[in-house]
């Protein structure tokens, strides 16, 4: 605040709101799960007091800002093929911001390893198999890297030579 960063300083508050809101929402959905179950008033109030849900885990967090990250891709790519270039380059400039609170994402050939290695080992041979290969290898790039670039990579994979043309050699 001090430095006059305004674009931090908004986007920082826009997550710091996120993360509440997403306090708020669990809380809300832990009532209401204690109620589906039957727990009178007094019950509900002493688990509430004993599992304090206003502070989110470090898990949650990230979560919120996997999401706040996703938000600004999508908007980068509408105010794009909406020809608002100045509102694109706003939402990237916020986008920089968040990326810098999560964890630095993977390379496009560390994603190409993890792809290769799972096409491997789930023997798919083609792109029929995507449906296959894509919830391994999303898991194991979880919250680092995006996955349309996951999709990308194993779609391309998929796409090329398949293993046994692979194992062939050249006539």
């Amino acid at each position: 605040m001090r430095g006059g960063d305004t674009l931090r300083r908004d986007t920082l508050r826009f997550v710091l709101a996120a993360i509440q809101n997403e306090a708020v929402a669990r809380r809300q959905a832990l009532v209401e799960r204690l109620n589906a179950e039957g727990k009178d008033e007094v019950a509900r109030a002493e688990y509430l007091e004993a599992h304090p849900a206003n502070e989110l885990d470090d898990a949650a967090v990230q979560e919120v800002l996997q999401r706040q990250a996703k938000m600004r891709r999508d908007s980068v790519d509408a105010f794009t093929k909406g020809d608002r270039p100045e509102m694109a380059a706003k939402e990237e400039s916020e986008l920089a911001v968040i990326l810098g609170y999560l964890p630095a994402l993977m390379s496009e050939a560390e994603i190409r390893a993890v792809a290769e290695r799972t096409i491997g080992e789930v023997g798919a041979t083609g792109p029929r198999d995507m449906g296959k290969v894509m919830p391994k290898v999303t898991a194991a790039t979880k919250d680092r890297a995006d996955g349309r670039v996951v999709a990308q990579i194993v779609k391309e994979l998929l796409s090329g030579p398949t293993r046994t043309e692979q194992a062939k050699p050249p006539k």
